[in-house]
């Protein structure tokens, strides 16, 4: 029991680190973005971390946390999509985050600790759903975001997304909300990792440096 509770704090300590990740729904479908800094307290693990996952041709899922347990859950999504289209059909954007749910809900003694958030699209419509680490599931029909950058990416999505936003404007806005994280959160940083999701599928819009951004 003591080994376990000390994995647990190790999580925790982990999962403490931060990131920005965004996710914001357009007239078109949706789009996801993040930071690439994977930070170890004080120290910057890695400047080109990726966030965001294809885990289907219209599902995309940006992560937070444990990079490790994050790895794990988009192989196991990716496994449990593959294996539910060979039996039945796809599963609908709600269908796959019940899926990644149960997931997280059911690894209590050792929880994933994760955020996430679930993007997608279903007949035309972007979907967006935001995960805790205990599995907890909700909905969000506009924007959402996580992270320890998500205060300073809120005000800018809270401030300038308008309703039926067009694409390339939720592109720019998705684009400038990251920036405002970068620029206040020490833990977010190291470039901009940009996807959209549409009727032409998954598509990485683009990857680009710290340097660049900024610029």
């Amino acid at each position: 029991m003591e080994n376990t509770s000390q994995k647990i704090n190790d999580k925790v300590e982990e999962f403490e680190t931060g990131t920005t990740t965004v996710g914001l729904t357009t007239e078109d479908g949706v789009v996801l973005a993040a930071d690439r800094r994977a930070s170890m307290g004080h120290l910057t693990a890695s400047k080109y971390a990726q966030k965001i996952y294809r885990l289907d041709d219209n599902l995309g899922l940006t992560i937070a946390g444990s990079v490790g347990d994050a790895q794990r859950i988009v192989r196991m999504m990716r496994s449990q999509l593959k294996l539910h289209r060979l039996e039945t059909k796809e599963l609908s954007i709600r269908g796959a985050g019940t899926l990644l749910s149960n997931i997280l809900h059911s690894s209590k003694m050792m929880p994933y600790m994760n955020q996430f958030i679930l993007g997608g699209l279903n007949d035309g419509d972007g979907k967006l759903y935001d995960l805790d680490p205990a599995g907890g599931l909700m909905e969000h029909e506009y924007f959402t975001a996580t992270g320890s950058g998500s205060q300073m990416a809120y005000g800018v999505l809270e401030d300038s997304y308008e309703e039926d936003m067009n694409h390339e404007e939720g592109l720019e806005l998705a684009r400038k909300a990251v920036k405002s994280a970068m620029e206040r959160d020490t833990a977010s940083g190291n470039g901009i990792m940009i996807v959209e999701i549409t009727e032409d599928g998954y598509n990485v819009v683009e990857e680009v440096e710290a340097t660049q951004v900024l610029e």
